[in-house]
């Protein structure tokens, strides 16, 4: 047994206060957050029933995902139309170009700030 491996399996939970797994082996029954909404799921409050542990050997840094228990998770709630809307809206201020005021059709990079072509205008203006 590697001492990474070692120091990720405690199922009993006294080390971390929750059971913990090595990296691909948790037990059936639990998921993910993401592996819940796949499903249509949510964990509905209920507290975190596992981890699973992984060891970077190069870095030696600890990557963690929690489980929850799928017997115990709830639907997920249905978009209200608000919420479309305030989604649409939030959207439409990342597509949207703060120097030249277009909707350019793709969320513009926080790196950049403004659109390609304001980019390449500016590119131009410099040279």
């Amino acid at each position: 047994m590697s001492a990474a491996w070692g120091k990720c399996f405690d199922p009993s939970g006294a080390r971390y206060g929750v059971p913990t797994y090595p990296w691909r082996l948790a037990p059936d029954g639990l998921a993910t957050r993401r592996q819940l909404r796949t499903r249509g799921l949510r964990p509905g409050g209920q507290p975190i029933a596992a981890q699973v542990m992984r060891v970077n050997r190069r870095t030696g840094t600890v990557r963690v995902a929690y489980f929850y228990r799928l017997d115990l998770a709830k639907p997920v709630r249905p978009m209200t139309s608000r919420k479309w809307g305030a989604l649409a809206l939030a959207m439409l201020a990342r597509r949207t170009c703060p120097r030249c005021l277009l909707d350019v059709g793709y969320c513009i990079p926080r790196s950049h700030g403004i659109c390609g072509m304001c980019l390449a205008t500016d590119e131009h203006q410099r040279n």
